[in-house]
């Protein structure tokens, strides 16, 4: 029977091992001794009526113990809902406020929180209990042989993971042991993980689906070396990702598209000569791709032995256990360059010459992984596209979700028959996947369809605007038609209207429309995920209602 614990009740006998530099000082486990760790925890989740089929949610920041917590509830045959951490301090209300609705709307009949946050989410009467990350981890009165096995099953639910609620309210992503299982063994043979080789390097939140299942779930079920950072690591000294891959001989890596700029930067100020020939899988996702970003990263790291074939974008998400579209390894960045007009008014990709006036650089993600298929449906007749039409991603195969946790209202509008829908327009070329944009986000001007990714590409790149800071939508004007909105974070502290001059032409470069409206807002203010994505749904409505914190 294939279940993700009998994976690493199997993976336990290998010599791989997961390192800590989460830390002031690495630590390092094999994934042995953490599995004996979190036999013990698990008795102690099952002291507290924890059973087969129950519902745990975990609370805490990247640490040894947090791991181990969730193989705990794996072992305990609970199902894992990982909470996420807050962006900011200053949303501290709404992070208590999301987390109890999470909590609620997964049915959770315990919460393990690390001590640092038990403040933030303290029980009511009629809450599940919560749980110390601290007292349950405490090595005192450890006793592995007092778990009791579980008959788990295939179809049992191993994790409800919360979708990022980038276009709508977060919704629960049921994961069953077989779906997360098939999406593992479709990574090993995309990714052609050798297990003897191979050395992954994280700093991804755990919360998130890349980093749970590919750079958590993944090698701890396939026993795959593993040095694992945190985010606040990183966001605070970006060099150290690059230094983890050079020190510990890292291959296997993965990062949304700004954290690639931000290594870039960071390998760009180094004095110090770092090695990173080892690295062979970069992936760049969970993100719009900027392709210059790629290039400007590859150009950073070449000093530094870097190999240019190894960082490229692919395609995932939740409702696929995370791996969707996966390129062959070393292959590098490859891209397909359009007719902009001739994709905005038809809907249809026109190869055109790379120097081509108008021409628009779109990257190819891969071939679907093993396991999985693709088509691409005209929203709006259900007719299957040809080769370069552009139209809604649609997915089935071995690793879909069953639906999401208790939405019957949303799941009937999720599937078409057995195929997954996306929400997701793209188009396929040669059997590889197109990204243009959510169907939600589109923006329709004058019988074109806009992607905001292209005005927010631009604007992100003038001097005053923070790179990755920026939202652009329609809103509809007196007579009914869209108009162009573009709201920008900047640290500029004068000439505000030079500023907004400059992103409204460079928004008529990109798209040959200026804008309705520029809106200037203090830094770390726009709308966000607890995974970073820009939450343009809110920030629309924040404008609307008045509430963008807008600078003079």
């Amino acid at each position: 029977m294939d279940t993700i614990v009998s994976r690493i009740e199997y993976a336990a006998k290998s010599d791989a091992n997961v390192t800590f530099v989460t830390g002031d000082e690495p630590m390092t486990k094999s994934w042995a001794q953490l599995h004996e760790e979190a036999k013990a925890v698990a008795t102690r989740l099952q002291d507290q009526g924890i059973r087969r089929g129950d519902h745990v949610a975990v609370l805490g920041p990247t640490t040894p113990d947090l791991v181990t917590a969730f193989q705990a509830v794996w072992l305990s045959g609970a199902t894992l809902v990982v909470l996420p951490l807050p962006m900011r301090l200053a949303s501290l209300d709404e992070f208590t406020a999301a987390t109890r609705q999470r909590i609620a709307s997964a049915d959770c009949k315990a919460v393990i929180v690390d001590a640092d946050l038990l403040p933030f989410v303290e029980a009511g009467p009629d809450d599940p209990p919560l749980l110390s990350l601290t007292e349950l981890t405490a090595p005192e009165a450890m006793d592995p042989d007092r778990f009791i096995r579980p008959d788990y099953e295939a179809d049992d639910l191993l994790v409800l993971q919360f979708t990022s609620g980038s276009t709508s309210e977060p919704k629960g992503v049921m994961l069953p042991n077989r779906v997360v299982a098939a999406n593992l063994d479709a990574i090993m043979e995309a990714a052609e993980v050798d297990l003897d080789t191979d050395v992954m390097v994280s700093w991804l939140p755990l919360y998130h689906d890349m980093g749970l299942v590919g750079f958590c779930i993944l090698p701890m079920a396939m026993g795959i070396d593993l040095v694992l950072g945190a985010p606040q690591d990183f966001l605070a000294s970006p060099g150290r990702w690059m230094e983890w891959i050079s020190t510990y001989r890292g291959t296997a890596t993965a990062g949304p598209n700004f954290s690639w700029v931000l290594a870039g930067r960071a390998l760009r100020r180094s004095k110090t000569e770092l090695d990173l020939s080892s690295l062979r899988i970069g992936l760049n996702g969970a993100e719009p791709v900027d392709p210059a970003s790629v290039r400007d990263f590859i150009e950073a790291g070449a000093r530094h032995g870097m190999r240019p074939g190894a960082v490229f974008p692919a395609f995932g998400m939740a409702e696929v256990a995370i791996a969707g579209s996966f390129p062959e390894p070393m292959t590098g960045l490859v891209t397909d360059r359009v007719d902009a007009t001739v994709l905005e008014y038809q809907q249809r990709a026109e190869p055109v010459p790379a120097e081509a006036e108008g021409a628009r650089e779109i990257v190819l993600l891969g071939r679907p992984v093993p396991g999985l298929e693709f088509r691409i449906i005209d929203p709006g007749s259900g007719r299957e596209m040809g080769e370069r039409e552009v139209g809604e991603l649609q997915i089935r195969g071995t690793s879909v979700t069953t639906g999401y946790y208790r939405r019957d209202d949303v799941n009937a509008e999720l599937f078409d028959g057995e195929w997954l829908r996306t929400g997701d327009l793209a188009y396929l070329v040669d059997g590889q996947l197109a990204m243009c944009g959510r169907i939600k986000d589109l923006i329709i001007v004058g019988g074109r369809n806009v992607y905001p990714q292209d005005i927010e590409r631009v604007v992100g790149t003038i001097d005053g605007v923070r790179a990755g800071n920026v939202i652009a939508f329609g809103e509809a004007g007196r007579n009914g038609k869209e108009h162009v909105v573009v709201v920008a974070e900047t640290r500029a502290d004068d000439d505000f209207d030079d500023l907004r001059t400059r992103i409204n032409e460079r928004s008529v470069e990109a798209i040959g429309v200026p804008c309705r409206e520029v809106v200037l807002v203090r830094p770390s203010t726009l709308p966000k995920t607890s995974s970073g994505k820009l939450q343009r749904a809110l920030c629309r409505r924040q404008y609307s209602e008045g509430e963008l914190e807008t600078v003079s």
